[in-house]
């Protein structure tokens, strides 16, 4: 009966403690209580049965019902809590990551695309309030996912990249400005690309900087991440006769100057993933400075079941009446 039940009113159960001082005071009084007769033998009623015996049960239904009052007069109740969640700020992010075939380097495990692939899928799980949007480029761009609030659509997108989809080479300006072209209609009141890649713009037809302005003309803000050791890195050099990619050792060379420049320009920061461990941190890295503002709704519904203890403290008392004048009547 009292499971899940909380009480509005509990300091009434302090009134409990005053049952052991109702017993104790009816074992001491009763005698005094009671009507006495001087007979001169009590033959007579030797045949009386077990009743007289049953009268304290009059006494236990009152306390009984005493009992119960006190915990209605605490107000037992249910409690709902139904949450809501209104996003104050949302944050549109567009991902552009470059899938050239200098990505399938073995400086990160297993290799910088696969290690970026899983990295970015924990970011997203962690963006659950925003919008985000896939761009791969090589050497040529496209959208792989508009702007959406559906995670698994983006993250099935992020695990179908893979290399081999684009022409090989590395256009920073394409994969920066087919960005921008995602989010410049977006309503949101904070617009992000997170631009990731690990060579040199060598390939389409719009240069970075331009790609940048464009950013900057609509508000986007630029994270660029250079991925990549320090030296040299084993690299995909060649084809094998099976079409498969031979594996050698070549210089890492990253335009950390443009990419810092794209970051500053749009207000955001320039950062280098050297290991597995530096893109992870990057990433939450991230994630602490672009927050989205949610408003939390809390409503309380409340159910008095204060009720059915007053019926149940009715019944005893309506049950010890009926008792004292019928059954108990002729030994009061």
């Amino acid at each position: 009966m009292l499971e899940n039940i909380s009480f509005a009113n509990p300091e009434f159960f302090w009134l409990l403690l005053l049952l052991p001082l109702a017993i104790l005071w009816y074992f001491f009084k009763r005698k005094e209580l009671s009507a006495i007769l001087k007979i001169s033998s009590t033959q007579g009623f030797s045949n009386a049965g077990i009743l007289p015996k049953l009268k304290p049960l009059l006494f236990l239904f009152r306390l009984l019902a005493l009992a119960a009052i006190i915990v209605a007069m605490a107000r037992p109740q249910t409690e709902d809590i139904s949450t809501r969640t209104k996003t104050t700020k949302g944050i549109d992010i567009v991902m552009a990551i470059d899938v050239s075939s200098s990505m399938l380097a073995r400086d990160l495990k297993p290799n910088r695309l696969t290690a970026l692939k899983e990295v970015a899928a924990d970011f997203i799980k962690e963006r659950p309030n925003d919008r985000i949007g896939l761009v791969a480029y090589a050497g040529e761009a496209y959208t792989k996912t508009p702007i959406t609030s559906d995670k698994s659509i983006v993250l099935n997108s992020l695990r179908e990249i893979t290399y081999g989809q684009l022409n090989d080479g590395t256009a920073i300006g394409m994969g920066l400005a087919t960005s921008v072209n995602r989010l410049k209609e977006s309503k949101a009141i904070s617009k992000i690309i997170i631009l990731l890649t690990d060579g040199v713009n060598n390939s389409g037809f719009i240069e970075p900087q331009t790609a940048a302005d464009l950013a900057v003309e609509y508000g986007i803000k630029t994270y660029t991440i250079g991925l990549g050791t320090n030296g040299n890195a084993l690299s995909p050099i060649a084809y094998n006769a099976d079409g498969s990619f031979r594996y050698g050792m070549r210089q890492v060379e990253i335009d950390e100057k443009l990419l810092e420049e794209i970051a500053s320009a749009t207000g955001g920061r320039y950062f280098r993933a050297t290991d597995n461990e530096k893109l992870e941190a990057i990433y939450e890295e991230i994630n602490k400075l672009e927050k989205t503002e949610i408003e939390e709704f809390k409503y309380y519904k409340y159910e008095e079941k204060f009720r059915s203890w007053v019926f149940l403290a009715g019944v005893l008392l309506l049950l010890e009446w009926l008792l004292q004048n019928t059954l108990f009547r002729s030994f009061i």
